[in-house]
């Protein structure tokens, strides 16, 4: 009985070791800040971010301004004068909200720049990836930075460095 016992357990962990999957981890934030042209691609971004915004910021402020401006002036404006500026104070905060929307929305500028710049570089990533994963058989790869439920992960299972080094970056 004892036996038999023992001869399903080394079974069973016989066939869990061959059931087994490999995982690997990445840094796609380590990896990013490892290329250049992503580094570069980042500063572009964030330079294009301060303009658009000041450009919004400037035509949200006009249209405070042109409010409070009407605000002080009400009492003293006829009914089509007062029409007439609450007409062109809303067209100017639809014009910021246009504006806001054409550069930050999701087929905005930021967002096209986005795709002209980092989206290459991302697919490069993934290419390094999918190709180290083929060549050691990974079954799964993990991204630390997107990957919140992480806790703690062996350095050794980290290709970060692998994949910098397939795409001709060395750490």
């Amino acid at each position: 009985m004892r036996k038999s016992v023992l001869l399903i357990m080394m079974l069973f962990t016989v066939s869990m070791a061959a059931n087994a999957q490999k995982f690997a981890l990445i840094d796609t934030e380590y990896i990013m800040k490892n290329i250049p042209a992503a580094q570069s691609a980042n500063e572009q971004m964030q330079e294009a971010t301060k303009k658009y915004q000041s450009e919004v910021e400037a035509l949200a402020k006009e249209a405070q301004k042109m409010f409070q401006d009407y605000q002080a002036k009400s009492s003293t404006l006829s009914a089509a004068q007062k029409t007439k500026t609450e007409d062109a104070i809303v067209a100017k905060e639809k014009e910021a909200a246009e504006l806001k929307r054409n550069y930050f929305g999701p087929e905005g500028e930021l967002a096209k720049m986005r795709d002209k710049l980092i989206t290459p570089i991302q697919d490069d990533i993934y290419e390094a990836v999918k190709a180290i994963s083929q060549q050691h058989g990974y079954d799964m790869v993990i991204d630390r930075a997107s990957a919140t439920g992480i806790i703690f992960a062996n350095p050794r299972i980290d290709i970060s460095d692998e994949i910098l080094r397939k795409l001709g970056y060395s750490n």
